[in-house]
């Protein structure tokens, strides 16, 4: 198993210029940073061989508990309710979902509500789409989606930090259980206060910039915690990290992924920082897999 962060910017998408995307970027560079280590994180998957991409989505909001994709296939056309001038995206998705309904079993036996998402009609987040594409893609690989359910905002921050956890221990057992070899993907940014507007060039990059100076300070020191392998120190800081950050992690991915991965005492391997219109994104990855072999 190996995880990562993921984040999901559509704007890494476009700058691409992937053949199943309508709109074409010009390659300006309004994004290296993030492009490059994205391209880092590939090349160090090469070398993994998954079964599986397990990704949790802030796109997918789910008003009653956890849900997973529960239909084989999927195909049609997405595109970003805020951008959709850089992502109108044809997707086309293998859905594992025999592992999906493990995870469902896994987690109502750890008192979570959980459901099967059964429409063939569903249209994938685009949250989903982005994050598997920057990692792998061409897409060979079944996907399992997870929603993003309201615990942190119904309740408070502890809530949903507790709840996460423990859908990320119904992940790796389930994972286990079904003898998966799993790429765990969580798609969200750090830091996440946005600009309010766009520019009219928006690959333009004097644009680019982190939103305020308590954002960088507050990602930096994410990701100090996160070279020097202090990850439960992350989890015992995230409930202020999300508030003063206006992190995208108050949607419950990172804290799924350190929970799936049993919150490991292990460096994660950050290939990439930058911004995107303010935000802060980390693209990292934990290799459980060596850790593994080396105890």
């Amino acid at each position: 198993m190996r995880g990562c962060l993921a984040p999901h910017p559509p704007h890494l998408a476009y700058a691409s210029n992937p053949p199943q995307n309508e709109p074409k970027s010009s390659g300006a560079g309004a994004w290296t940073a993030l492009l490059e280590g994205y391209e880092s994180l590939r090349k160090s998957l090469e070398d993994g061989d998954f079964d599986v991409i397990i990704v949790h989505t802030p796109h997918w909001k789910t008003r009653r508990g956890h849900h997973l994709l529960g239909v084989e296939h999927f195909e049609g056309l997405s595109v970003d309710p805020i951008f959709p001038n850089l992502f109108r995206f044809n997707f086309d998705l293998q859905v594992d979902v025999e592992l999906a309904e493990a995870i469902h079993a896994e987690g109502e036996k750890q008192g979570l509500v959980m459901s099967m998402m059964r429409n063939p009609e569903f249209r994938v987040d685009y949250g989903t789409i982005t994050s598997c594409y920057l990692a792998q893609p061409d897409f060979k690989l079944p996907i399992v989606a997870i929603s993003s359910a309201r615990s942190y905002f119904d309740y408070s921050n502890e809530v949903g930090e507790r709840e996460m956890l423990a859908l990320g221990e119904a992940t790796r057992i389930a994972v286990e259980k079904t003898g998966r070899r799993a790429l765990l993907l969580a798609s969200c940014s750090l830091s996440h206060r946005h600009f309010t507007e766009e520019p009219a060039d928006p690959e333009d990059p004097e644009f680019e910039y982190i939103y305020n100076a308590n954002q960088a300070k507050w990602d930096r020191h994410i990701l100090d915690l996160i070279e020097s392998g202090r990850n439960r120190q992350i989890l015992d800081e995230m409930p202020d990290f999300i508030e003063q950050s206006v992190s995208e992690c108050k949607d419950g991915s990172f804290t799924w992924l350190l929970g799936a991965m049993e919150v490991p005492e292990l460096p994660g391997k950050v290939h990439g920082y930058g911004t995107v219109i303010g935000t802060g994104n980390a693209v990292v990855e934990w290799r459980l897999d060596e850790q593994a072999v080396q105890a």
